[in-house]
């Protein structure tokens, strides 16, 4: 009796010490979310392949035919509602998980750039068109054909998961980041404009961009204002042409316009606050005269200005403008200045909270040691439109190969653009988990 009572209590204790045991890990797990997922190598395969045929052949903004058909093909054949020609190119296809939760959107970009390629890879692209009344190469330079491949792999995955995944997912390819051609509209905020982001309601959005001189496996992002606010300008100088031996006889639009390059140099040095922000005002082209020996009529100057808020925006058009037309008339001459001239895009800016919130995940996909925070970047992106209207978080993919000297990659929008496809599971890693933890964190306070 005394043994029978003794082996009772042992039990007892076991039994004890293994819900204890039992309990306390449950906690630690539901704290962090689900277990982060990594991509098989099947899809990695998947992803290479799509993004070595839309590299081959790539198709300039708004012109995404052939590359929103594929992509609208494969999102059909797992199973999802799908809508094509939003903003002229784009793809909607929508998830609903077997189980209620938030709405959750995840963007792709699919347009290329008109640069010729000078890579030796052996899907090089050899497409030829015209832009702008130019014949031009046509490349993915900026790395939108990951982005489309890698979203198409996430899409896969994510439908597979489709019973037990709590929410629903809206799976956006965008058509022109890069800028609708001139005369038209497009990209994110004609694809807001025609409903994307509703029906269903999106509740947050996430985003991501390979980066070429950041090294594979490797995140970074940035709380806040992460890139800048963009526009653009045109200046007209309007003179009076003359000999050009006999200046005297003119009111020279090219010695103003020189005038004009120069003074608005003062703009961010003396009206910005540079311990707040910092901004940008470039000039990338001028344009006047046609031989040495006539001073022209006009001359045409363009350029770009980066903020990170609205006031510095406002700040710059405003002095931008007087000080054309106050240089212009101090020489004799006339400015007319258009800002923004063709492209007007807001800050990216990622929701703290939500930023916060995520990070844990970005970690657990790539490693805490591989995800960093990094200041902010004077780039621009119209995934800004999408942010402007539900919280979003943007980051970057390293795409760079592993011990390459990250100053001697190729930038980007260059002819020899290149992205190490190792790095391609890294970004299909973070946009699944994303997905999984968020829908999970949020499931009990939404309903689909």
């Amino acid at each position: 009796m005394k043994n029978t009572t003794t082996i009772h209590k042992i039990f007892s204790l076991c039994t004890l010490l293994i819900l204890v045991l039992c309990f306390s890990v449950a906690p630690s797990k539901a704290q962090n979310g689900n277990d982060s997922f990594r991509a098989s190598s099947t899809i990695e395969e998947k992803v290479i392949d799509w993004r070595r045929d839309f590299h081959e052949h790539p198709e300039l903004s708004n012109r995404e035919f052939r590359t929103a058909e594929k992509v609208a093909e494969h999102l059909r054949s797992l199973g999802m509602e799908v809508t094509e020609g939003i903003a002229i190119t784009g793809v909607k296809a929508v998830l609903k998980g077997g189980k209620p939760g938030p709405v959750v959107a995840l963007r792709a970009d699919m347009d290329a750039l008109p640069v010729v390629e000078r890579t030796d890879v052996p899907f090089a692209s050899k497409v030829v068109t015209e832009y702008n009344g130019e014949h031009t190469g046509v490349m993915h330079a900026c790395g939108h054909d990951a982005h489309t491949a890698m979203l198409m792999g996430v899409a896969e995955i994510l439908a597979g998961m489709k019973d037990d995944l709590k929410g629903t997912v809206v799976f956006i390819f965008q058509p022109a980041e890069e800028g609708a051609p001139k005369g038209e509209e497009g990209g994110a905020e004609l694809m807001i404009k025609e409903g994307v982001l509703e029906n269903p309601k999106v509740e947050v959005i996430f985003g991501q961009h390979m980066r070429s001189n950041l090294e594979a496996g490797k995140i970074v992002y940035k709380p806040g204002p992460m890139m800048a606010g963009v526009s653009d300008f045109k200046i007209e100088v309007l003179g009076k042409g003359s000999h050009g031996s006999q200046p005297w006889s003119s009111v020279d639009p090219i010695a103003t316009a020189a005038q004009i390059v120069n003074s608005i140099q003062t703009i961010v040095s003396r009206n910005i606050n540079l311990t707040m922000n910092p901004a940008v005002v470039t000039v990338g082209a001028i344009k006047g005269g046609n031989r040495s020996n006539i001073i022209p009529e006009t001359v045409e100057m363009l350029g770009t200005i980066r903020v990170f808020s609205d006031s510095d925006q406002q700040i710059i058009h405003q002095r931008l403008t007087e000080i054309a037309e106050n240089v212009a008339e101090a020489n004799g001459a006339k400015a007319i200045v258009h800002v923004p001239y063709s492209a007007k895009y807001p800050v990216t800016f990622n929701n703290e909270a939500l930023t916060a919130q995520m990070l844990p995940t970005l970690e657990r996909s790539a490693g805490k040691e591989n995800v960093m925070e990094i200041k902010a970047i004077t780039g621009a992106e119209d995934f800004s439109f999408f942010a402007q209207k539900v919280p979003g978080l943007y980051f970057f993919i390293g795409g760079m190969p592993k011990g390459q000297d990250p100053a001697t990659a190729a930038p980007h929008h260059t002819a020899d653009f290149y992205l190490d496809e190792s790095s391609f599971v890294t970004g299909v890693n973070a946009m699944v988990n994303l997905v999984l933890d968020y829908t999970s964190q949020h499931a009990s306070t939404s309903s689909r």
